[in-house]
C-alpha cells in the first residue's frame, strides 16, 4: 500500500497527488468497487469523476465507507457543457454534483469543455469564481483548453486556473500546451494517460491503443521489470504532470500506483519522446460541442 503520494503544489494555495484514479465509462458498481479498492486498498488519495460520467454517487458512497479521512482524500468532480447555461445553472450544477457526492467540498471543479464560444467561457469562468469564493470547491480549473482558450479566461476576474486537464500520453505529449500552462502557473493533468482504450474520446470514431503494444515501450519496460502501463504513467510523472490512470480492476489498480521504486533515465525519455505523433484518441477542443446549449438562461 502507497501512502504519501508525491503532490503537486495548486496556485489556490492548496496542493494535488500527483497520481489518482479516474472513473470515465465506469457503471455504479463497478465504480465503487474501484474506488473502495483504490481507497482502502491500494493507497490512492485521489478520486477523479465528473457530472459526465454518471457516477458520483457511486464515489460518494465509496469515499463514506472509505478506511480513509474525507480529509485526506482528493475529490475532483466537472461541470458538464449542457450546464454552462450562464451563472444560475452552473452554480445550481455544482450543487448537485456535491449532493450525488455527499460532501460539502470538493477539491478541485473543472468546466469539462470550453465549447466554441468565448462569451460562453467567460460567462461560464465568472460562476466557476463565485464556487470557489464561496468554499464549495478548494480550487477550479478547466479541462480541455488549449492556449487559445485559457488566454480568453485568464485576467477574466482574478482567480486563474488552477489546472488544465487534457489528454496527454507519449503519441500527444502536449509540449506546447504544457510550457503555456507552466509559464502561466496552472497545473497540466493527464486524461487517457496510457493512449486511451477501443471506446476513447469523445471524437468521431473510437481509436485503438497502440503505445500498451509499441515495441520501444516494451523494450523500455523490460529493462526495468515493469509493464509498459507503468512505464507510461512514471513518463507522466517525471513530466510533472498529474496522471489519473483509469481501471476497475483491482490488479490494474494497485499495478498502476506501483510506480515510486524505479525511474526512467535520460535514454529511456528520449526514446519516448520519439513516440509523439500528434495521435488524438478524444475530439480536439476547437471541434468539441456535444451538450452545449443554445443560450444561457
Amino acid at each position: 500500500m502507497t501512502s504519501d503520494l508525491p503532490r503537486i503544489d495548486l496556485n489556490s494555495g492548496t496542493s494535488i497527488p500527483q497520481l489518482g484514479l479516474g472513473v470515465w465509462q465506469a457503471d455504479d458498481d463497478e465504480t465503487e468497487r474501484a474506488v473502495t479498492h483504490a481507497l482502502d486498498e491500494a493507497g490512492y488519495t485521489h478520486i477523479d469523476t465528473a457530472a459526465a460520467y454518471g457516477n458520483e454517487e457511486a464515489v460518494g458512497r465509496a469515499i463514506a465507507a472509505a478506511s480513509v479521512d474525507r480529509d485526506d482524500i482528493f475529490v475532483t468532480t466537472k461541470l458538464w457543457n449542457a450546464d454552462q447555461r450562464g451563472r444560475d445553472a452552473v452554480l445550481a450544477a455544482c450543487d448537485t454534483s456535491l449532493s450525488k457526492l455527499g460532501l460539502d467540498q470538493v477539491d478541485l471543479y473543472l468546466v469539462h469543455w470550453p465549447l466554441l464560444d468565448s462569451d460562453r467561457m467567460k460567462r461560464t469562468w465568472e460562476a466557476m469564481q463565485e464556487i470557489a469564493e464561496s468554499g464549495k470547491a478548494k480550487a477550479i480549473g478547466v479541462c480541455n483548453f488549449e492556449p487559445h482558450h485559457l488566454q480568453v479566461i485568464i485576467g477574466h476576474g482574478e482567480i486563474v486556473p488552477a489546472v488544465d486537464q487534457v489528454e496527454c500520453h507519449p503519441n500527444l505529449p502536449q509540449n506546447d500546451l504544457r510550457a503555456f500552462a507552466h509559464d502561466g502557473g496552472i497545473a497540466v493533468e493527464s486524461w487517457s494517460p496510457l493512449g486511451g482504450t477501443p471506446n476513447s474520446g469523445w471524437g468521431k470514431a473510437s481509436k485503438d491503443n497502440t503505445l500498451l503494444k509499441d515495441a520501444t515501450l516494451g523494450d523500455i519496460a523490460e529493462k526495468h521489470g515493469k509493464s509498459i502501463a507503468q512505464v507510461i504513467i512514471r513518463w507522466h510523472l517525471q513530466g510533472g504532470l498529474v496522471v489519473i490512470p483509469k481501471s476497475v480492476t483491482p490488479e490494474r489498480i494497485s499495478q498502476n500506483i506501483d510506480v515510486f521504486d524505479f525511474s526512467l533515465d535520460d535514454t529511456d525519455m528520449l526514446d519516448i519522446a520519439r513516440l509523439s505523433n500528434n495521435r488524438r484518441v478524444g475530439a480536439h477542443p476547437d471541434e468539441m460541442n456535444v451538450g452545449a446549449p443554445a443560450d444561457d438562461e
